[in-house]
């Protein structure tokens, strides 16, 4: 039988915090509703691979998906939501930044909306970012200068922790850096988007892949992309098929 939810991880030279990382999934969500965990290691050169395929050999519903070089996070979660199983996706980052307990209250807010016609993503927001001023300072301004220019209604769309069908998100353009601008994609389809406040932790081991470089740089530039793709979306507000 298929799960009801998969959790997509992607993961780059995350060696010592997944095995923690999936026993706090399991634990969260032991009893909830069917699940899978589906880790994408998105060509680690440590010691993830290896990692990977122990923690496989002895969970069943852990699933592996490697890519041969690493292609970024974006890509690295849209391989992971291809080979999903469940209709449901919950999403969240490899670091142990994110914490598995709040993946509960983001499904609670999933059920109460109940949005079955249109596209609906659930996000976290971090409200106590345990990171450097530096990069708490330029997430800040990103997601001030963000929502201003796109009206995506989130204060933190660069958390990982998200729910969403997967049709929903299959269906969105793909681009390298999409996932910070998901809220944006999902009302470009005509989709509503709730936040719910997360928590948020320092890491266990290793050591964060973005800085100011290649978070701010490239931003601007997806920015007024999306900017582009928002301003050409078209959506008919009746559709008929006669009779």
């Amino acid at each position: 039988m298929n799960p009801e939810l998969s959790v997509v991880i992607p993961a780059r030279n995350e060696a010592g915090n997944l095995p923690v990382l999936f026993d706090e999934i399991r634990r969260a969500l032991d009893g909830r509703l069917p699940f899978e965990i589906v880790c994408v290691d998105d060509g680690s050169d440590d010691g993830t691979p290896a990692e990977l395929r122990e923690l496989k050999g002895r969970s069943d519903d852990l699933r592996v998906i490697r890519h041969g070089q690493s292609c970024g996070q974006s890509t690295a979660v849209l391989s992971g939501v291809r080979a999903a199983r469940g209709r449901l996706i919950a999403t969240l980052d490899g670091d142990g930044q994110n914490d598995p307990a709040d993946i509960p209250a983001l499904l609670d807010a999933w059920d109460q909306a109940r949005e079955q016609s249109r596209p609906l993503l659930i996000i976290g927001h971090r409200t106590a970012r345990h990171d450097t001023w530096l990069r708490r300072l330029s997430s800040r301004i990103a997601n001030s200068v963000r929502g201003w220019l796109l009206g995506d209604r989130t204060p933190d769309s660069g958390c990982g922790l998200k729910v969403f069908r997967r049709a929903d998100y299959l269906n969105l353009p793909y681009f390298d850096h999409m996932h910070r601008f998901t809220p944006a994609l999902i009302l470009r389809d005509g989709g509503r988007v709730e936040s719910v406040a997360v928590g948020h932790r320092a890491r266990r081991e290793g050591k964060s892949k973005y800085g100011l470089h290649n978070r701010l740089w490239v931003g601007i530039v997806d920015l007024f992309g999306v900017r582009w793709l928002m301003r050409r979306s078209r959506r008919p507000n009746d559709v008929q098929e006669l009779e």
